[in-house]
């Protein structure tokens, strides 16, 4: 019993509004110019709203829901239907994805981790097919937030 307290204790909450901080920011091909992410995390459920930003400002809404038990979730893309187990290793929840395309299969492998003020939102691709990108989101300040309304 005491091991389980301990490990409900060590599961971080990500829910919020989250904004990207282009500069701490690490991507392998061209930035956006802004992205926001709302999440709602229950344990087990994550569901987690983007509003991605381009730099020429064209916008993308996309939605994707996970078990962080490590169940199959399927979530659309615009490349196609994509793969994803989610599953806790200690407090950073990884969530590894496949895509297959009609040219290629992508892995990715999103290692989520809260800082502890519980202010900073790390994503981190550390040996994937995104391997080196890392995105650093903060709590949204009111305003973001308030603009942000996922559909």
């Amino acid at each position: 019993m005491l091991a389980f307290a301990f490990a409900a204790q060590t599961i971080p909450d990500f829910s919020g509004v989250w904004q990207l901080n282009l500069e701490k920011s690490t991507f392998g091909g061209p930035a956006p110019k802004e992205i926001l992410v709302e999440i709602q995390h229950r344990e087990p459920n994550l569901t987690q709203t983007m509003l991605i930003v381009a730099a020429d400002g064209r916008e993308q809404r996309w939605a994707f829901t996970f078990d962080t038990s490590g169940s199959e979730s399927t979530n659309a893309t615009a490349a196609g239907e994509g793969q994803t187990r989610a599953h806790w290793d200690g407090a950073e929840l990884v969530i590894d994805s496949i895509l297959r395309t009609p040219g290629r299969t992508y892995h990715f492998s999103d290692h989520w981790s809260l800082s502890p003020d519980g202010q900073t939102l790390t994503m981190a691709h550390p040996d994937d097919d995104l391997a080196g990108q890392v995105a650093i989101l903060e709590k949204a300040s009111p305003e973001a937030a308030a603009r942000f309304t996922p559909h």
